[in-house]
């Protein structure tokens, strides 16, 4: 779906957004384990999600730090903000993410918060919808991020000029 990103060339930078007890109800009873929720990013463009699980909260958070690194995505960024408005969505969650103006700072509230700080982009307002799960928010927030697209992208694909691209 996206290009692979090699993480051993790349100075990832790792923030754990979520730890969550859980638990697996079986014949003896209940089984306890940790779940972590960890995003992993170099700060310039580049950022990913990963979900770990364990009975140990550390390898739990090292786990989720390995399938962060497997699930890089690259996102396209214009100076400090993004080329466009977007809505995202994962599960029950929605996120709107929007482009702003130089020194706005980055309005937006836990996981979205996280992956946006990791990725790069210092102006942005956003706005999460719907169910405020922390797994959910992060996955639209990853799925809308590696969705954007600038002019010169856009015209790559339609094989036009920039500048008939913006009119």
């Amino acid at each position: 779906m996206y290009d692979k990103i090699d993480p051993s060339t790349l100075d990832l930078k790792v923030k754990t957004i979520n730890i969550a007890r859980v638990s697996k109800t079986v014949k003896g009873g209940r089984k306890m384990k940790f779940s972590a929720l960890v995003v992993v990013g170099d700060g310039n463009g580049v950022v990913g999600v990963g979900l770990g699980k364990s009975v140990d909260i550390m390898y739990a958070v090292n786990k989720a730090e390995e399938d962060a690194k497997k699930n890089l995505v690259r996102v396209t960024l214009m100076g400090t903000t993004i080329p466009h408005e977007l809505v995202a969505e994962f599960g029950a969650s929605s996120v709107v993410l929007k482009p702003a103006p130089k020194g706005t700072g980055i309005i937006a509230g836990g996981a979205v918060r996280d992956i946006l700080e990791l990725a790069g982009v210092k102006d942005i307002r956003t706005k999460a919808l719907h169910s405020r799960n922390p797994q959910n928010l992060a996955q639209a927030t990853i799925k809308g991020l590696a969705s954007l697209r600038d002019a010169k992208q856009i015209a790559e694909i339609r094989g036009k000029s920039i500048s008939e691209i913006l009119g």
